[in-house]
């Protein structure tokens, strides 16, 4: 069996944003329950010269775009602009969902030999859409999700690997803590 360029990129993006939407929700609630300024949250940051929690999801949604675009033969959509708040952290998650929702499979077909450019900090990388899907799209977009999670746990936001990935299910260690998911049937992995 072999897994096509859309099912390799869309439904992943899709999940994760999923999954850091919930902790956009959870760092949002964590800020008014404990009364945290909630710009103290959105600016937190794990070391002085990282992003802080904001830039990271902007980051991470951002990239959905920077990835699935040129594996569509798409432009780069706008990203939009969007103040620094856990109302328009949601809102620019969900415009990502929303590009997600216009692309099809047969748009990314033959995208793993077509050759995209991006720039990656300073440097600029020329990779084939597999390599760059595989190598560079799918783990940058999860560093700055990791990062974001992290950010939170330092901050004392109760998540867990649930909230990261869904899957996960343990015994709360927060009195607050939502209840952890059940999942009842492993979801099939679409091939188109």
């Amino acid at each position: 069996m072999s897994i096509t360029m859309y099912a390799a990129s869309v439904p992943v993006f899709r999940r994760y944003l999923e999954q850091l939407s919930t902790m956009v929700t959870l760092a949002a609630r964590h800020a008014k329950s404990q009364g945290i300024d909630p710009d103290a949250l959105l600016q937190a940051r794990l070391a002085p010269s990282m992003y802080p929690f904001v830039t990271q999801v902007e980051i991470a949604a951002n990239f959905v775009l920077r990835a699935c675009a040129p594996l569509a033969g798409r432009e780069i959509p706008p990203y939009g602009e969007f103040d620094a708040s856990f109302t328009e952290l949601e809102q620019r998650i969900r415009n990502a969902q929303a590009f997600l929702g216009t692309l099809t499979s047969a748009q990314m077909a033959g995208s793993e030999s077509r050759e995209i450019t991006s720039q990656a900090g300073l440097a600029t990388s020329k990779l084939h859409g597999q390599r760059f899907r595989f190598e560079y799209a799918l783990p940058n977009f999860l560093c700055h999700v990791t990062t974001a999670y992290a950010i939170l746990r330092n901050a004392g936001v109760a998540l867990g690997k649930s909230d990261f990935d869904g899957f996960h299910a343990y015994a709360s260690q927060y009195e607050d803590a939502p209840e952890p998911a059940t999942i009842t049937k492993p979801q099939a992995i679409s091939t188109s």
